[in-house]
């Protein structure tokens, strides 16, 4: 399995639903519902929601998770890693909190703006640790998954995003695997 290609496995992004980075979270927050009803009811095999530029061009993705990013905009300043340095794990939120000001504003005001706030303005848009080639093996996606915590890959060829590698797919993939071996 090890030796496996990504290519194999990846899902095309022509297979997921897309949305327009000029679109605002409230609709962000729609066509989440949309995707996600679709999945439940055996519709659509996806829930992702891919996002797109003015060029028709996935430059991320948005999943629940992203909406509170983007109704709490002081995210979009925090820089993980040197808060981890700076303040440790163990007080990261109370520290965190009042160094950024986050969740003062009562939820409702930031709900309120919803259709304010542009998708790409709080769209995950991958880094090099959410990024695989077409061509790369399995083994560096175990790698990722299990280092970055991501559910999904983003497969890459040529420079473009060709596909999604989704976690669910090569847990499914590994537990065939296992099964087969003997013990």
């Amino acid at each position: 399995m090890e030796k496996m290609k990504v290519r194999k496995l990846m899902v095309s992004i022509d297979n997921f639903p897309k949305i327009s980075d000029k679109a605002t979270l409230f609709d962000a927050l729609s066509e989440l519902e949309t995707a996600q009803e679709a999945f439940l009811s055996g519709k659509s095999a996806q829930r992702i929601l891919l996002v797109e530029n003015e060029k028709k061009q996935v430059i991320g993705k948005i999943s629940p998770i992203d909406l509170f990013k983007g109704l709490e905009k002081k995210y979009n300043k925090v820089n993980v890693e040197d808060t981890l340095e700076k303040f440790g794990l163990k007080y990261i939120w109370t520290s965190m909190r009042k160094e950024y000001d986050l969740w003062e504003s009562p939820f409702k005001d930031l709900c309120g703006k919803a259709g304010e706030i542009h998708v790409k303005d709080f769209v995950n848009i991958p880094n090099e640790g959410q990024t695989v080639d077409v061509e790369d093996t399995l083994s560096k996606c175990f790698h990722l998954f299990v280092v970055n915590r991501h559910d999904t890959l983003f497969v890459m060829e040529e420079n473009e995003f060709v596909g999604m590698l989704r976690f669910s797919d090569v847990y499914r993939e590994l537990a065939k695997t296992m099964k087969e071996c003997k013990f």
